[in-house]
């Protein structure tokens, strides 16, 4: 047998709307399994013809996620990766895009011999080898593979036939389709509908797959009646038939389905051994999110507030930091534009807290600078992420060190461009994939915030982003009081800055967020919502 052949195959698909849940469901399910002491990875496949997210818009997709080896991803890679607390790599995503790209050149090469080049066999072929990709590390028992998409758009189904033909080649011994669908509560009628369940496994049907297990999303939890009606008509065993209602959070998800017994369905259907639970440490933390002792209000002062998908693994960041200081942190975002143009003490009067995350182009700007700018004498802990860290730069070059001109080279062209492109960055063209993308070593100054929340002199943080503090001011910037307390190995970079005589400011270049795993919250992100919430104490207090 081939080491491909020891590792069994869950499929993941969609029916009948978008944003169920899949990711979750497939993130769930990975972690009910790795706590069976299971070696588990997760894998999507996105059907847009873009190669990658990278240059799609925050409101349209969402967070763009990077993984250490710098692949542009798929929000649910995070999911993955806070669920799991494992690192995925560009192996774990695969869009229509990069598909389509390999094939058109494979075939201008040659390398089909002068074949017509039709989406079966060759489509599929490439995606099949991609859904396989993982299996021939040899370091997997069980692989997930989370079809994007609805069963019945044209755009996946290029994705289910290559499913279909992987489940016939190896088998149902190894082989597994789970099918996340949704049943509806009608109030006029006062009742839940089956029909778009029937309707979604049907389309399944038609493509040659028969689902294994029906994860069924609703409202409330359905009845043993319902269940055995989805049964019926779907030709499921009843058991089979999960009711995945709605939680208060999606760090539930997995408690709920192992009520439901998802995992021992599994184990039995794949022939796997029955190997012991171990949920403690996850029961604790949901525990903790769902009955903290303090609250917490952060402001998010964002250029996407309108769509906090944007923010995805910041706001799960919150989260995982939030059960680590027994809080609950309230988010309150708000638009960098508003900011320019309302009051800052009307808007930040509540809060106890201020980040200022990444972002691209010159929209709102001067509002995010004017958070800094009130976050800084108002001495309100400040956390600054990627554009967050040059805003906190320019803020300070111009209002502490006097440069009144100061700005970024993205924005402004300037001889005061405190922030600037970085060199290898200035003769790219393609915008696809080419920024400072992926992870890299960062050394951290001794007694500094940063040395406090990570305890270790060297780091390693991922990065998306062209621009850099312009090292021609880094001595007028220090001169003034600035710490520069995270550099890159060779010194050349600027990777972390902090100011003192100030409760908690920090910003950092790097993404923090993308390495924040659920019973594992993020040293700088821990460190921040810890200082927020001293800080609402001592007011609560009138100190």
């Amino acid at each position: 047998m081939s080491p491909r052949k020891k590792v069994k195959f869950i499929f993941v698909t969609g029916g009948v709307v978008s944003s169920l849940g899949k990711g979750i469901t497939a993130s769930s399910l990975g972690l009910l399994l790795k706590q069976r002491g299971f070696r588990v990875t997760i894998q999507k496949f996105d059907p847009y013809i873009n190669v990658d997210p990278g240059t799609m818009s925050p409101f349209q997709h969402g967070e763009v996620y990077v993984t250490d080896d710098g692949a542009e991803t798929d929000l649910d890679l995070g999911h993955y990766e806070r669920f799991l607390d494992v690192n995925m790599t560009r192996a774990n995503n695969t869009t229509t895009g990069q598909v389509y790209n390999e094939v058109i050149t494979k075939e201008r090469r040659g390398d089909f011999l002068g074949a017509t080049v039709q989406v079966i066999p060759h489509i599929t072929d490439e995606i099949k080898q991609r859904m396989l990709k993982l299996s021939e590390l040899g370091e997997y028992d069980i692989i997930i593979t989370e079809i994007g998409g609805t069963v019945g758009d044209i755009e996946s189904l290029p994705f289910i036939e290559a499913m279909r033909q992987l489940m016939l080649q190896f088998g149902r011994a190894n082989t597994m389709s789970i099918h996340v669908t949704l049943v509806p509560y009608i109030a006029s009628a006062g009742e839940v509908k089956t029909k778009p369940t029937q309707h979604s496994v049907k389309n399944l049907l038609e493509l040659g797959i028969q689902p294994d297990v029906l994860i069924c999303r609703s409202e409330k939890k359905l009845s043993r009646d319902i269940r055995e009606k989805i049964a019926l008509f779907c030709n499921i065993n009843s058991n089979a038939v999960i009711s995945a209602y709605d939680c208060s959070s999606i760090y539930e998800v997995p408690l709920v389905l192992f009520k439901e017994k998802f995992d021992q369905i599994v184990i039995n259907r794949l022939h796997l051994p029955d190997r012991k639970i171990k949920l403690e440490e996850w029961e604790n933390f949901v525990e903790s999110i769902k009955n903290p002792d303090e609250k917490v209000e952060i402001a998010l002062v964002g250029k996407y507030t309108e769509h906090l998908d944007a923010y995805k693994s910041i706001m799960e960041s919150f989260v995982h930091a939030g059960a680590e200081n027994n809080c609950k942190v309230v988010v309150k975002p708000l638009s960098a534009e508003q900011v320019e143009t309302e009051e800052p003490e009307k808007l930040f009067s509540n809060v106890s807290g201020i980040l200022v995350p990444g972002g691209f182009g010159e929209r709102g700007i001067e509002g995010k600078i004017k958070a800094v700018q009130y976050a800084r004498e108002n001495k309100i802990p400040f956390f600054g992420i990627c554009l967050g860290l040059q805003c906190a730069v320019i803020e300070f070059a111009r209002n502490v060190c006097g440069i009144k001109n100061a700005h970024s080279s993205e924005f402004k062209n300037t001889k005061y461009a405190v922030i600037d492109l970085m060199p290898e960055q200035k003769n790219i063209k393609n915008m696809g994939a080419t920024m400072r993308l992926g992870a890299y070593p960062c050394v951290v100054k001794e007694k500094t915030n940063a040395f406090e929340a990570y305890k270790t002199a060297y780091i390693s943080e991922r990065h998306r982003h062209r621009y850099e503090v312009n090292n021609k001011f880094r001595s007028v910037l220090t001169e003034h009081g600035m710490i520069l307390s995270g550099l890159s190995p060779d010194k050349e970079l600027v990777e972390i800055i902090e100011l003192p005589n100030h409760p908690w400011f920090l910003a950092c270049q790097f993404h923090p967020e993308l390495k924040s795993r659920a019973t594992n919250a993020h040293p700088l992100f821990r460190e921040f919502v810890k200082a927020s919430l001293n800080f609402a104490k001592a007011k609560e207090n009138g100190q």
